[in-house]
Parts: structure tokens; sequence; C-alpha cells
């Protein structure tokens, strides 16, 4: 009998299953797949951010080393090599999943997990082979699977999900993204930087769906279209179908059919739970409209004793916050007061320049009615970004304007994954502005821009 079955091996559920295991509870974690860590480590988050660094690593060489006074000759690149270095990285990580397992002595199953009753588990197999697991608590952590399009069939040659886009074996002369989302922007940037033509058809009228501030996703878009990326925005994808090694795809746009061809097209409109063969009927646990799994403050679901966090729950679909989640599930379920904020989670896209943001947009802000000041600084009156020659962007900090406390903040530049952390602590604790401008901030950093754009919240930058 097991304390806790952990149905998938995500970052949510690898981590819950962790630290479970830390508080004295027997673990067990069910995987469908025959490698550990879920779609992030395999074919998402990991081997997207491998070439990413990759590619932009060979465009700096190309296009940017000659400004530092490095003399290189031609450049070239090895798609073989470079898609080998991904795997190598990804086999690492995941390797390192099933140490984690072995050390904290977490059983492991790997095969179909369904929910049979509350108190079992039944693991089924590649062989066809069934076994059955015992358990106080069942958490589901199975994470979500890419969303398709009618009339779009995904053939995993020349229309792809996001997993085939991480595996060309050859650079496409033309690339055709339906959405413009996270997902879309990053491989397409991948595969611009490598020689492609790249072109994304987004169902709004902006990128990033909305969920970006809008100084950010203006600028960001005009950044991506001056590197290469050509945009059709309000556009409805209605097909697709391949004639003669062409991916024939037919959109309406203000009113107008209109048809594109590309050598590879990659659907990139988001993600959806990933519930099915769960058994959640055989519990009488219900999932919302869109498929999400609804839970209480403790992530308990409906069902008593069954559990669910990550990506089949409402919320962001990121991998950190379904680590904290875990998390705090576990130590709730143990009597310890975890806690997870929503206002301090971070967001970020891996384009170049970085994009990463916490807590409310401007839009939002305003929307609900709530005063706000906004204080803004630009990279490029920065002098370590001037010496990394990675000027484009800015930072923008939004903070009540009768408290101080801040609200939001969003990043467009060089680093912002790693400097929006600064900013995510400073919500969880409720911080205000004049908080992180009195904070010193080592000279030279990037981070000085957050302290500037902090103190122009009160209209006093000092390098401006």
């Amino acid at each position: 009998m097991y304390d806790l079955v952990v149905i998938g091996s995500g970052p949510g559920g690898y981590i819950a299953a962790i630290r479970a295991a830390q508080l004295d509870m027997k673990v067990a974690v069910v995987e469908r797949y025959a490698t550990f860590g879920g779609t992030c480590l395999n074919v998402g988050c990991i081997p997207s951010k491998a070439l990413l660094e990759s590619s932009e690593r060979y465009e700096e060489a190309k296009d940017h080393f000659a400004d530092h006074g490095i003399t290189v000759g031609e450049v070239s690149f090895d798609l073989k090599k470079m898609l080998t270095r991904k795997d190598e990285v990804v086999a690492s990580l995941t390797g390192g999943v099933a140490g984690l397992f072995q050390k904290n002595n977490i059983a492991t199953f790997q095969g179909h997990g369904t929910i049979v009753d509350t108190k079992k588990v039944e693991v089924k197999k590649d062989d066809g082979s069934v076994e059955t697991l015992e358990t106080e608590r069942i958490l589901i952590a199975t994470g979500s699977k890419p969303i398709t399009l009618p009339g779009v069939d995904i053939d995993k040659e020349y229309i792809v999900d996001s997993t085939g886009a991480l595996d060309f074996q050859e650079v496409p002369g033309h690339l055709v993204i339906i959405g413009a989302g996270v997902i879309g922007l990053e491989l397409g940037s991948v595969w611009r930087r490598l020689g492609a033509k790249v072109t994304v058809i987004e169902y709004l009228d902006e990128i990033f769906g909305g969920r970006a501030d809008k100084d950010v996703a203006r600028l960001a878009q005009r950044v991506f279209k001056k590197q290469g990326i050509d945009f059709e925005l309000g556009a409805a994808v209605t097909g697709a179908e391949v004639k003669d090694g062409k991916v024939i795809t037919t959109f309406e746009q203000k009113g107008e059919t209109k048809t594109i061809e590309c050598d590879r097209l990659l659907v990139g409109v988001g993600r959806k739970p990933y519930t099915e063969g769960l058994g959640l009927e055989n519990i009488g646990l219900e999932t919302t409209k869109r498929g999400f799994i609804e839970v209480n403050a403790h992530y308990e679901t409906s069902v008593k004793g069954v559990y669910a966090i990550g990506d089949v729950i409402p919320g962001p679909m990121l991998a950190h916050l379904a680590e904290h989640e875990g998390v705090t599930c576990v130590e709730r379920i143990k009597g310890i007061a975890g806690h997870v904020n929503y206002d301090a989670i971070p967001d970020v896209v891996y384009t170049h320049p970085e994009i990463a943001s916490v807590g409310k947009t401007e839009q939002q802000l305003k929307e609900a009615g709530i005063k706000f000041k906004a204080g803004k600084f630009p990279f490029k009156a920065n002098g370590r970004a001037r010496a990394l020659n990675d000027t484009e962007g800015f930072v923008k900090i939004l903070a009540d304007a009768e408290t101080d406390r801040i609200l939001g903040a969003h990043i467009i530049g060089p680093r912002a994954g790693d400097l929006i952390a600064e900013l995510a602590v400073a919500v969880e604790f409720g911080s205000s502005a004049e908080d992180i401008a009195r904070s010193t901030h080592a000279h030279p950093t990037l981070a000085e821009v957050i302290k500037e754009a902090a103190l122009d919240v009160d209209g006093r930058t000092l390098n401006l």
C-alpha cells in the first residue's frame, strides 16, 4: 500500500513525488512513456531551449561577431550534430530524474495508468501485462498535449506539431506556423536563424494571444519582423493539404480567402489537458468544457483523496508553476502550510530578445479599475547592454498608485528570463517600487535597468 501514487513524471509529478518522499510518504510514480520528465524534458522546454541556444550562437557568429572585431570567415552549421546535441541534453536530464527517483526510494512503473477507484491504479505495460497499485491517495499530473485544428491533419512529416518541429532533418525552405504564441515564435526563431523563410498566421490581431503587455507585444512584433518573420494577423486557418511535397494552407482574412504554400506547416495553437484513458469516469470525476479538472485550495478534486496539479487544472500551463503546485499539494496533505501566489508566477518567452513578465499587465489593471503608476527604462541606456551589443527592449514596472506595491513587471530584452526573478520575488514579498529603487544593484549589470525602471515609477530615473 502506497501513501501516494503520482500519475505522470513531468516537472509537476516528479517534483511532487520527491517532496512527498522527503516527508516520509511511500510514493510510486506511473509514467506511460519510456523516459521520465514529461513533455517539458522530452519534447518541450528543454529540447527547444537547446535548439534556441545553438541557433542563436550560429547567428551571432555569422552576423554579429564582426561588431566585436572578431573575424571568423565563412560560418556554417551541422544540423545533424545540432539535433544530436539537443538529444544528449534531453537524455542527461531525463536520466537525472530517474536517478532522483532512485535516490529518494520512489517506486516507478512504466505503462499507462488508469484509476480504477480512489484506492487503486492499474498500470498497463507495453507487453500487455497489468499491475495494480494500492494507495491511500492519487495525484494526477498527466500534463497536456497539443491542440489540433479542424481541417489540418498532423501527418508528422509535412504538417507537424511542436514535437515534429524539434526534429526536422533539414531546414525547411518555407515554414508556416499557425499561432503566434510562445511555441510558434520560439520554434519559428530557431528555423528562421538557420535559414528558413518563416510566416506566422495568427487568428487574433496581435501576437501572444493578448496575454503580453501591449507595449511589449508591439515592440516584439516589430523586432521579429525586422529579423525576418512575416505575420498574417486576424487570419483564421480553415484547412491544409499536402500536394506534390508542398503544404497548401487556406485561411480567411478580412473577408477574403487566401492560400499560402510552404514546405512544412507547424500547428502551434496551444495545448489542452491530457486526461484520455485516465479513468476519471470510474470515480465520477468530471472535467470542465475545456477538459480541465477543478480543484480546491489544497489541489484536491471533488473526489476525496484524489488530487491534481499542473496543466490538467485551470491556470497558466507552465512547468515551474506545476512544480510549485506539486510541492504545495503534498505539503498540505501533510499539514504544512504551503501556498502558491499566482500573481508572482513568472512567464518567459525564449526568443531574442527574451520576453518575461510577472503579475498584471497594464491593460488588466485598467480593466479592473485599479489606479497605478508605471516606470519604464530602456536597455539602450544601460552600460552592460551596450558592452554586450544587445540593447533592444526595456523594463516596465507597474505599481499601485497609493501604496507603491508592485502589481506587475514586464521585460523585453537581453536575459529577461533571468532578470524577472528579482521582480517575482518582489511581488511575492509585497515589495514596493521604492524598495527596488533603494536597493543597490551592481554596476555594470543588466539588473540596473530594473532599478532605473523602479526609480521611474516615481519619475526620478538617474541615467536617462
